[in-house]
């Protein structure tokens, strides 16, 4: 067996090094190859002899491939926008075709370009597979299975419209603006503000409703005295040095008394003053000389038990005296002790509360702020106050928003706190909106539209009104201008209306052994029992890489390596013609001993 077996050695060592070499020409071959993962020959020793002290018998040699899928190529910067590269770990789920039920393949082959029909297919033909996006930008529930994934397909035959969804208003109201008191008007009348009622300020915008068409809906403002029971004096030019006994109110004498009581809703106590005009009164009167002497009181220490902050009283713009109960749930009662000081002809003339007209110096809630809402139905829209218990008194706004046909969408109150900011509560979600919800615009469009209109940034500083930025998602009709893939695999379809579309997510495919994959033609490889069960990951998360937006992966192929394994692979080939040609040689020797 020696010469016969150093023979069949030296053919076994040449069919190895033939291995290596068709393994390092296909290496050589596929050094362009987009995506290509260069393979090694792993020699295998084959022994025949089984124990030391036995007859040496030559073996054999035999080679296996090993595969360096998992080996990083180069990153190549393109100029496409639907190419992308790997960085990291995983492959991206193609398929031969969309037609019948073909398998999935595995590449990292990201050359990929629009086909006949729209779909995203590489430079091999194989069809991208990705998650689709909804409309709230989230993933298939079933997202760790092959079954969610779908063809992408980019084609938008009649472009997209986008209807507006959410809108965002950055405005500054005039803190200064004299506020509406609907006990004035003629007729008067209560809360909310007649329509004839010009707004103090308006804006515009533009919306799009789900065939594209631009609807201007219209924002109105309205600053008013509040919900919380409020009264005010019909006598006006007054000043805070007016006396109370003198030319602007010549009917008041002096000892006239009145009293004032807040009456909480609910189990609290009310709270009452009685005050004395002009002169000293009994143990649990007030004495008050001047409008200022009156309205100081009030704000700062109203009530026998020195209860402040509960009603507060102020000089407004048109000289009148304005009592406004701080909770919005109380109510406000004057009574006449002595005199007629405030009722009387000449006098303070306490103007009636025109939502309770049998007690004319009884004031009570003009609206609620807290469910239910009778006066202001739509109020729900807006959001929850954060202080309902003592708001600001001069901070309160009437907002309308109004469909272009001059309805109201949604109508309801908001109020500002002390510092400028928003009085209101975050929703669930963490925003301050008023949501618009089941708008009709009557041409045929979409009539269960939903707006959510973010307020967040509305302030009522002294000043001037200000639109610092108004926006919205919404787009008219737009053609698709272009499709790209960024770093986190979300593929992006652009419109020439400037609007944007969040199609599909590429997922990479990981496996616990990638070399393992069986090799396929294209590039690509399909899963086995070496390489283990596929797992659905987004990018950068659970070991996965990152795409790389219009770039594509390099062929992994070192030529100056496989060159000097090429030289290696001769070598050894000639080594072992020779080992033939000397075992060829000594049979001859043998055969000749015969003669």
């Amino acid at each position: 067996m020696g010469l016969f077996g150093s023979l069949f050695t030296g053919v076994s060592a040449l069919n190895a090094q033939s291995q290596n070499t068709a393994i390092i020409a296909n290496n050589i071959a596929n050094v362009s190859t987009v995506g290509f993962k260069r393979s090694e020959a792993a020699f295998l020793s084959l022994v025949t002899t089984e124990s030391r002290q036995a007859r040496f018998s030559p073996g054999t040699v035999s080679t296996n491939r090993l595969q360096k899928v998992k080996e990083q190529g180069g990153i190549q910067q393109t100029s496409s926008a639907t190419d992308v590269g790997v960085s990291g770990n995983g492959l991206i789920p193609v398929k031969r075709s969309t037609e019948g039920d073909q398998e999935f393949l595995y590449s990292r082959n990201g050359q990929f370009s629009e086909d006949s029909q729209g779909f995203l297919a590489n430079s091999a033909g194989f069809v991208l597979y990705a998650w689709p996006v909804d409309t709230e930008g989230d993933l298939p529930a079933a997202q760790g299975d092959l079954t969610s994934l779908v063809p992408a397909n980019v084609s938008f035959l009649g472009g997209l419209t986008r209807p507006t969804s959410s809108a965002q208003i950055s405005i500054n109201l005039d803190a200064e603006e004299p506020a509406y008191n609907p006990a004035l008007f003629a007729p008067s009348t209560t809360l909310p503000i007649p329509e004839i009622r010009a707004a103090h300020f308006q804006r515009g915008l533009r919306v799009f409703d789900s065939l594209g068409s631009g609807q201007d809906m219209n924002f109105e403002f309205r600053k008013i005295l509040g919900p919380m029971a409020v009264a005010t004096t019909g006598t006006s030019t007054l000043t805070l040095a007016d006396n109370l006994v003198g030319p602007k109110t010549p009917s008041i004498a002096a000892g006239d008394t009145f009293t004032i009581t807040v009456t909480p809703a609910g189990a609290g106590a009310p709270v009452s003053e009685t005050y004395i005009i002009g002169q000293d009164g009994l143990a649990g009167e007030t004495r008050v000389d001047t409008v200022q002497d009156l309205v100081g009181d009030i704000s700062q220490n109203f009530g026998a038990s020195g209860t402040n902050n509960i009603l507060q009283a102020r000089v407004d713009e048109s000289g009148r005296i304005l009592f406004q109960v701080v909770s919005p749930t109380s109510s406000l009662s004057f009574v006449e002790n002595v005199g007629a000081p405030l009722t009387g002809p000449n006098t303070l003339s306490m103007v009636t509360d025109p939502a309770t007209p049998g007690t004319p110096l009884t004031y009570g809630p003009q609206s609620e702020i807290v469910e239910p809402f009778p006066t202001y139905p739509s109020q729900e829209d807006f959001p929850t106050l954060a202080n309902v218990i003592a708001p600001n008194t001069q901070g309160w706004w009437e907002v309308t928003i109004r469909h272009p046909d001059g309805t109201a969408l949604t109508k309801g109150l908001i109020n500002f706190n002390t510092d400028g900011t928003l009085n209101a509560t975050p929703d669930t979600a963490g925003n301050i909106d008023i949501e618009l919800s089941g708008i009709n615009w009557g041409n045929g469009s979409d009539p269960t539209q939903t707006i959510k209109v973010d307020i967040e940034r509305f302030t009522q500083f002294a000043g001037n009104y200000d639109v610092i930025f108004s926006d919205q998602n919404g787009a008219e009709l737009g053609l698709r201008t272009g499709v790209e893939i960024d770093r986190d695999g979300f593929i992006v379809a652009r419109f020439s209306n400037g609007a944007s579309a969040t199609l599909y997510k590429i997922p990479l495919v990981t496996f616990a052994n990638a070399n393992g994959l069986n090799e396929e033609s294209g590039t690509a490889y399909s899963k086995s029992e070496e390489s283990g069960e596929e797992n659905l990951r987004e990018a950068g998360n659970g070991g996965a890489g990152f795409f790389e937006p219009s770039t594509l992966e390099n062929s992994n192929v070192d030529l100056a390596d496989e060159f000097a394994r090429l030289i290696v692979a001769q070598r050894a080939y000639s080594a072992n013609t020779r080992v033939i040609s000397t075992a060829d040689e000594m049979m001859t020797e043998l055969l000749n001993t015969k003669r």
